[in-house]
């Protein structure tokens, strides 16, 4: 009796180690897919002509929407009882707090470079609201083609493919912890000249958020409103006629962000448990309020 259960154990091990092997095999064919998909194009220009981002925009997005097919059939293939959109992060539970709550969680971590942005503007502040609430300017911004792919492709289709394609598959077994911070990976291995800037701690952040949240558009919108602000600019803080009063929001943000980051990522926000959470079968504090 004993010797059939060591057996069955030993059976289950294989198979579970099989399914791992399965899932980081499809998220690395993923992540070459995406990042060829961006080179399939030949041509001398630059690539921030806009002909060069149009052929990006086809290829990508068609790579883009493919990708949750190898979460079907990694689902069809576990019997994984939970629906497809809900485990990428689609679904009406909890919408509202995953606009709101991860954007302002980012935007405190900014405080630094907003406070540096603000003193720097010449514009007030209803002079900035009068210029977003004008149809003019989003008419602006939607045919400038850099545009769209700093605020709109990019941050959908690589939070699509990166996060919610991947996250799924790693994390029954890899765990919560180790899945979040192994996606940045994935991109860093296909694309590595761009490995140090993913490899950045708000990479590991917006994958916390969509594994708290369970929603796409939190890290969709985190990753655009950083692809915005860019790299914060400390030299230039240094520099700064104001930099004691930029430098305190400089720590104040981040203070504010590590006192904050579980409040506001509270799964209790969004619906309990996540679907993504359900995959898991260790508790994990990303996962239970």
């Amino acid at each position: 009796m004993a010797e059939e259960e060591g057996i069955v154990t030993e059976q289950m091990e294989e198979a579970s180690g099989g399914l791992c092997w399965l899932s980081v095999l499809s998220c690395l064919l993923l992540a070459c897919c995406y990042v060829g998909s961006l080179y399939v194009w030949r041509s001398d220009l630059p690539r921030d002509h806009p002909l060069v981002i149009k052929r990006r925009f086809t290829s990508v997005l068609i790579v883009s929407g493919l990708s949750p097919l190898f979460v079907w059939a990694w689902r069809e293939f576990t019997a994984t009882v939970s629906p497809l959109l809900a485990l990428l992060g689609i679904r009406l539970e909890g919408f509202i707090p995953a606009i709101v709550l991860p954007l302002l969680l980012t935007m405190v971590l900014f405080l630094g470079p907003l406070m540096q942005l603000s003193m720097d503007s010449p514009w007030s502040f209803t002079d900035g609201v009068r210029v977003v609430l004008d149809p003019c300017f989003w008419t602006l911004c939607l045919s400038d083609m850099r545009w769209l792919r700093n605020q709109v492709v990019a941050p959908l289709t690589e939070e699509l493919v990166f996060r919610a394609c991947m996250l799924p598959m790693l994390v029954p077994c890899a765990g919560p912890s180790t899945a979040i911070f192994t996606c940045p990976l994935f991109f860093g291995v296909a694309h590595f000249h761009h490995v140090i800037e993913l490899l950045r701690f708000r990479q590991g952040t917006v994958s916390g958020i969509f594994f708290s949240a369970g929603h796409l558009i939190g890290p969709v919108l985190c990753h655009s409103f950083c692809n915005y602000m860019g790299f914060p600019a400390i030299s230039t803080a240094l520099e700064h006629p104001q930099r004691l009063a930029i430098l305190s929001s400089y720590l104040m943000g981040v203070l504010l962000f590590f006192m904050l980051l579980f409040p506001l990522t509270s799964p209790s926000y969004y619906g309990v448990p996540t679907p993504v959470c359900s995959l898991t079968s260790s508790p994990s504090s990303l996962c239970f309020s």
